[in-house]
């Protein structure tokens, strides 16, 4: 009978170590969801894709022209209304996730309505902040998080390793 409870607790003992570990990111695994950009050689009007976390991201180094363009348009022209200067602490860089909130397509730069961004799929069109403006899509393009680490190195992940 006491050998049945022990054989219980090496069981459920086997269990939880095997489920911390498998729950438990390494130092590899985190380094696969964290990435720096240098931003130095992306021009002023220039969209770039890198990858994250298995997930394509834009970044545009916008014109003074696309961020007074989106700055103006007002929150009532947005189905999901969100300001530019909460997007962005940082105007001259947008950076999205490169997925339609919609289907899970991925847009096209510099094409649409708004020349930014639109996806062919099911016909949503955003701005140079990734917003929705026209079409299906229901939300914006989520942000990744981010931060600039200095003039040129933008870090896109949640942990600076």
């Amino acid at each position: 009978y006491l050998g049945g409870w022990a054989g219980g607790l090496e069981v459920a003992r086997f269990v939880v170590m095997g489920l911390l570990t498998w729950l438990r990111a390494d130092k590899d695994m985190l380094a696969l969801s964290n990435i720096e950009v240098d931003t130095s050689e992306i021009a002023l009007g220039q969209t770039v894709t890198v990858m994250w976390a298995g997930k394509p991201v834009f970044i545009r180094h916008r014109t003074d022209a696309e961020i007074a363009e989106t700055r103006a348009t007002p929150l009532s022209a947005l189905p999901d209304p969100v300001r530019d200067e909460d997007r962005y602490e940082n105007p001259r860089w947008a950076v999205m996730v490169a997925v339609c909130t919609h289907l899970g397509c991925i847009p096209l730069p510099g094409e649409g309505l708004f020349k930014a961004y639109f996806c062919p799929c099911h016909g949503s069109h955003f701005d140079h902040a990734g917003r929705i403006r026209k079409g299906p899509a229901p939300t914006n393009l989520e942000l990744p998080p981010f931060k600039h680490k200095d003039a040129n190195t933008l870090f896109i992940g949640k942990a600076d390793i």
